[in-house]
């Protein structure tokens, strides 16, 4: 459920498009993916570019985290301190043709 609605969420697709290393974007959607875990424990990676700890703030490397976004496919790597399972979800991007395509014809 975590991974699902991280890689599902519009608000990430386009931090990912705008390559805006804004893990809070990841953070919300966890929180809202219906998933249980400590918000305060998450630790969130960009590729190999940690970018939060214990569900806070790190200092990074931001030009290398926005190279990381830009690279096909983009690797977010999150540890809930949950337990022990591990997932991993698909997602697709969200750019201006994404929109223009899909915002111009109806069904």
């Amino acid at each position: 459920m975590a991974a699902r609605s991280v890689t599902g969420s519009n608000l990430f697709k386009a931090a990912v498009f705008g390559r805006d290393a804004n893990w809070g974007r990841i953070l919300c959607a966890l929180g809202y993916s219906g998933a249980k875990f400590d918000p305060t424990r998450p630790d969130i990676f960009i590729g190999d570019v940690q970018v939060a700890r214990d569900g806070g703030a790190v200092e990074f490397d931001e030009d290398r985290a926005a190279a990381l976004l830009a690279q096909d496919p983009v690797q977010i790597f999150v540890d809930l301190k949950s337990g022990d399972f591990s997932a991993t979800a698909w997602g697709c991007d969200l750019t201006y043709d994404y929109v223009r395509i899909n915002g111009s014809y109806r069904t």
